[in-house]
């Protein structure tokens, strides 16, 4: 008889002892994850039936217009990791600034602050394509037993202690990393359980899909519009396929299977980029990393940027190994070509 795939709950049980410092508490936090997700899974899912979906009349701290369902993930996702008080700060992109949790005793004990967006391509919403959640978890910085401050969020990635995602699409999946590979977990909604179905997920070295917005394409550095040149020329094993969906965690997650690079650059819109390096790309690049896989700024390695402040944009590249350093090398040569 075939033996049944793990839960994602007995996974993590049975994993536990390969975490840094094995307390049960990141342990904890996976599974609050996962609880949230489930309910927010349930409102994305009837997001067609019921008055949920639209802008919920106020922008976040981006500047951008708040869909109702991310103020909902929002809430959800803080209240979770609130309540079971394992954490001992929580930074949003939907939140002005970063977010003190004390536990029930006023005490400031908790180890790890959780980081993250909790509804990742939302404006997708009302055309019914699919979205997700980022989170990042670091252990904190500054003592324990004194509340969190600035610093403990502005850690570069290489500090994560776990990074994942959830994609809410044609099936519900949790995609996360301890720093030991990378594994997905799809939920069964008829008993409400996530279940081991992509262990030791990997990007192949090279990929054929390439996925950025050329629309901008005027927009772009020279080196991002040579790179693309590259893609479309008939040669070897080009032309490459492009695919992009606008939700960076659906477009990650499918190049992930089929092998492919993501491309978010700097652009005469958007000088600095547009994704967030602590909500976004550390978390994902984590992941990317874990998966085989190489992220970069296009000159450099993501995990290794400082952050100045919460909110703080980047460019981004990310994807199959040998994909993402070709890209690298065009932007290194467009650089080298002004002087």
């Amino acid at each position: 008889m075939k033996e049944r795939n793990k839960t994602l709950g007995e996974f993590i049980i049975e994993n536990q002892n390969a975490f840094q410092y094995s307390s049960g508490e990141l342990s904890r936090i996976i599974n609050s994850i996962r609880l949230a997700a489930k309910v927010v899974n349930y409102k994305v899912n009837k997001a067609g039936l019921v008055d949920i979906v639209g802008a919920a009349g106020e922008q976040n701290i981006q500047g951008e217009d708040q869909q109702k369902l991310d103020v909902y993930a929002n809430e959800v996702f803080i209240q979770t990791l609130i309540n079971r008080e394992i954490v001992c700060g929580i930074a949003s992109e939907e939140n002005d600034d970063f977010i003190t949790v004390e536990g029930s005793d006023q005490s400031h004990n908790n180890k790890y602050v959780v980081l993250m967006d909790p509804l990742d391509g939302s404006s997708n919403i009302d055309v019914n394509v699919s979205v997700g959640t980022i989170f990042s978890v670091y252990r904190r910085i500054t003592p324990i037993g004194t509340p969190v401050t600035l610093e403990d969020f502005l850690q570069p990635g290489i500090n994560q202690v776990a990074a994942g995602y959830v994609i809410y699409g044609t099936s519900t999946m949790i995609v996360y990393t301890t720093g030991h590979g990378v594994n997905g977990f799809t939920l069964n909604p008829a008993i409400g359980t996530f279940y081991l179905s992509h262990p030791n997920m990997q990007f192949s070295k090279d990929g054929s899909i390439y996925s950025i917005n050329e629309g901008n394409y005027v927009h772009f550095p020279q080196g991002v519009k040579n790179y693309i040149k590259y893609c479309q020329s008939e040669e070897g094993d080009r032309p490459y396929t492009s695919r992009y969906i606008g939700s960076l965690v659906s477009d990650i997650h499918r190049n992930m299977i089929k092998g492919g690079i993501y491309i978010y650059p700097t652009s005469s819109k958007a000088p600095k980029g547009k994704l967030r390096l602590l909500y976004e790309c550390n978390p994902m690049a984590f992941i990317v990393e874990q998966a085989g896989g190489k992220a970069s700024d296009g000159f450099g390695r993501i995990m290794e940027i400082q952050p100045t402040e919460l909110h703080e944009r980047v460019p981004f590249f990310c994807g199959s190994f040998n994909m993402v350093e070709k890209a690298e090398e065009f932007m290194h040569d467009a650089k080298l070509s002004k002087y």
